[in-house]
């Protein structure tokens, strides 16, 4: 599987010589009844207070460490204590520690939040280690984190649809799922033609991934994830800001390739599709163009308003590839506008659905692992701002109210089979270091969602 970074550098699997972690809140010193009040003296002269994320190591008078405390802070904050504390996965000597027991999830944010992204840069030190194997659901959850992370920080000029291809194949291959892949002209053919058009302008032809695991006869589980490697905003091209960012615009391809693989470590009993479509959106004499109506596979006709609105034009024909199967489930990904981030910020990604039960169970999960999502409407007035005077629907509005809301209309018009459907709109990056991630490519709402899925559907 296409992990650069090793989650399994975080585990030490032993108990023996590893120095104990203990969580302190905030002024909470003297009421730790483990320390010596000789620790206790030495934290207090190196003005350690418990402090959210507050660190000071303690000496054993031989060279080594006695013990190490960390700061929880107050309780008045959503962050759990062990997120709080996550940013120890970088910040001890390498060695071997034993967490907290009393804190839940303290051994998955330690691995989250020891997480770097190394492969461009030389002498990277080894990570601290935690004194425990991590039970499976722990493990899987930190592989899922870590590929999505991978495969996002990734530049372009190593991850464009060709790698992505690779990585995809190394993922089905790793779990003896079935890939097929359609590239380039093949696309024409085989009716793909939105993603054909706005990938036709890269050196790297289009393609749609396709992957499928598990039996026949269980529930179809459907992922659809936007694989757009680099968006230059094609004819309508982004202003050099905007564009630094955008190899993270195959986010959501990133984030259903960790959560597919979550979900078939787990073997879940379902049967998994897993749709990518995987495309640059560059420029050259062949791009599409702001005015061109396209084709697609659902029949319908759509006019081009803005060519740096691509993501949603690969969603449309992969969608409607995922629905002809009628999936129990169908669950999309996209790095898709700028109007989520406007609305929610960049923590908090927005889902649409119109399945009540899947909704409420989907906050409660993402709650209680700290993964949140936030519900938007599928606000049907807004359709008549998808309309064209020349196609059967215009894929932008002309304004600039409602921008991911309306973009989720868009998509809607693709899904007609599923039993329920739910559409992301992530960002799929932290723009800051936290103490459960550095700045750079993250996981958003997977978590959540194998939550979700593992209590649905027990292996």
């Amino acid at each position: 599987m296409h992990i650069e970074t090793d989650p399994s550098a975080c585990f030490a699997g032993t108990g023996e010589g590893a120095v104990p972690v203990h969580a302190v809140p905030k002024n909470g010193l003297e009421n730790m009844s483990m320390l010596q009040q000789s620790d206790v003296a030495w934290a207090v002269a190196n003005g350690f207070s418990g402090k959210s994320g507050e660190t000071c190591i303690v000496p054993n008078g031989e060279g080594g460490i006695a013990a190490v405390l960390v700061g929880t802070g107050s309780n008045n904050t959503p962050v759990p204590a062990a997120f709080r504390i996550a940013a120890l996965g970088r910040k001890l000597p390498t060695g071997n520690y034993q967490l907290p027991s009393d804190l839940p999830q303290a051994t998955l944010a330690f691995a989250l939040g020891g997480y770097e992204f190394t492969r461009y840069r030389k002498g990277a030190t080894a990570m601290p280690r935690v004194a425990v194997q991590p039970d499976d659901a722990t493990r899987r959850r930190v592989e899922g984190v870590y590929l999505a992370r991978d495969l996002i920080n990734t530049p372009a000029n190593d991850m464009g649809p060709e790698a992505l291809e690779a990585a995809f194949r190394k993922l089905g291959e790793t779990h003896g799922a079935a890939v097929s892949v359609i590239t380039g002209d093949d696309l024409l053919t085989e009716n793909f033609p939105m993603v054909h058009a706005v990938g036709r302008a890269s050196a790297q032809a289009p393609r749609v991934l396709d992957m499928v695991w598990g039996k026949a006869d269980d529930p179809l589980i459907t992922l659809v994830g936007k694989g757009v490697t680099f968006d230059t905003g094609g004819l309508n091209i982004k202003p050099g800001g905007s564009m630094a960012l955008m190899k993270k615009d195959m986010g959501g391809a990133a984030n259903v390739m960790g959560l597919a693989h979550m979900i078939m470590d787990a073997k879940l009993p379902v049967r998994l599709r897993l749709i990518v479509g995987a495309v640059e959106n560059a420029i050259a004499g062949n791009a599409f163009r702001p005015g061109d109506v396209l084709q697609t596979r659902k029949g319908i006709t759509v006019e081009i308003g803005n060519t740096d609105a691509e993501g949603r034009l690969v969603l449309g024909d992969c969608l409607t590839l995922g629905d002809e199967d009628a999936p129990q489930l169908m669950i999309d990904m996209a790095t898709l506008t700028g109007a989520a981030r406007v609305a929610l910020g960049p923590d908090l990604p927005p889902f649409y659905t119109h399945d009540d039960a899947f909704a409420a169970d989907l906050e409660a999960q993402g709650q209680a692992c700290f993964d949140p999502v936030w519900r938007m409407p599928l606000w049907q007035p807004y359709q008549a701002m998808l309309s064209s005077n020349v196609a059967d629907v215009n894929h932008i509005t002309s304004g600039g109210f409602a921008g991911s809301i309306t973009a989720a209309l868009f998509l809607e018009r693709f899904v007609e089979k599923a039993a329920t459907w739910a559409h992301f709109d992530i960002f799929g990056w932290c723009p800051a270091d936290k103490p459960w991630a550095l700045k750079g490519g993250e996981a958003q709402a997977i978590r959540a969602l194998i939550d979700v899925l593992e209590a649905r559907y027990p292996a």
